[in-house]
């Protein structure tokens, strides 16, 4: 029997252009060695008529950052009736937006650092929150725009008032978690292993820790006490749902244990399109599960429909 003729949706416009294009490269070549017919798009604001002249079987999803994970491009694949990889229209532009997806998290009991969300001018010279606090953008990914404010700074930065600021107006704050970071990937029902995230030369885990070889060290399975673990996985599996995700995800935690071994963990949020370059996570959380990359991308490929 013939497999399915695959679009590998990659690059588009968003900040996140170069990560797509790596996750795009990366997944075209591994469905093709899989045997799958593999047509790579560029997307670009005529995506829809691209599309619609080509009439694939399934648009494997590989588009980060807005009208790549938020809906957008959901809805024209849901309007072409081309089956599709990952969450659709309403779980994307749920996640995406950090203020709706916390809300139901914390609906759905799941733990959340207090924060706020506001206009990035209205924050001045006085500190919103009492420091710690993280600022970032409400709807952008690869910790782009986030800014940690410590605890001796005496104002907030000055560059969340600059001009030339480019991720938008409105902006959460959130109480900094102190601790250990972790994530767990979920894929359909099941929840996966947990890794712990360890930064090298990094405050945290920004663009250059994800993206960069070598700017973060992966341990999985994250050595942690067996409730935590379990605890972990969930509330992975809880957020996936809860938002109404689909396929594949993962959800990414702060855990403080310097007081005690229980600690505090907090959801940070879930990213419904997880990068699949050679230094992503989920792809290194599946293989320890059982699941060679081609095998990840295939099972994709079978789950993808419309009206998810």
């Amino acid at each position: 029997m013939a497999k399915k003729h695959v679009a590998v949706l990659m690059g588009g416009v968003s900040s996140e252009r170069p990560v797509s294009l790596s996750s795009g490269k990366a997944c075209a070549d591994a469905l093709e060695a899989e045997g799958y017919p593999v047509t790579r798009i560029d997307v670009g604001h005529n995506v829809g008529a691209v599309l619609a002249e080509l009439r694939p079987d399934v648009a494997f999803n590989a588009l980060h950052g807005p009208y790549g994970e938020d809906g957008k491009i959901q809805g024209v694949l849901e309007y072409l009736q081309i089956p599709y990889t990952h969450s659709g229209v309403l779980a994307s532009a749920l996640a995406m937006n950090k203020k709706l997806a916390k809300r139901i998290a914390a609906a759905a009991g799941i733990p959340v650092a207090e924060s706020r969300v506001m206009n990035r001018h209205a924050i001045g010279n006085k500190h919103p929150l009492k420091p710690p606090y993280v600022v970032k953008p409400v709807s952008e990914g690869s910790s782009f725009g986030v800014v940690i404010v410590k605890e001796d700074q005496t104002h907030p930065p000055q560059r969340l008032s600059a001009a030339d600021w480019p991720y938008g107006d409105i902006v959460m704050v959130e109480r900094y978690v102190y601790g250990r970071e972790f994530t767990c990937a979920v894929m359909g029902d099941v929840a996966l292993g947990v890794c712990e995230i360890l930064p090298t030369g990094h405050s945290f885990y920004d663009y250059d820790a994800k993206y960069a070889p070598g700017g973060s060290k992966h341990e999985i399975p994250a050595k942690l006490s067996p409730n935590i673990y379990q605890t972990i996985q969930k509330l992975s599996l809880k957020a996936h749902q809860a938002m109404g995700c689909r396929g594949v995800s993962r959800s990414d935690f702060r855990y403080d244990d310097r007081f005690s071994e229980n600690g505090e963990v907090i959801w940070l949020e879930v990213n419904t399109q997880p990068g699949m370059t050679p230094t992503s996570l989920v792809p290194e959380i599946a293989l320890e599960a059982g699941h060679s990359f081609g095998e990840l991308l295939s099972w994709m490929v079978e789950d993808a429909s419309c009206s998810r």
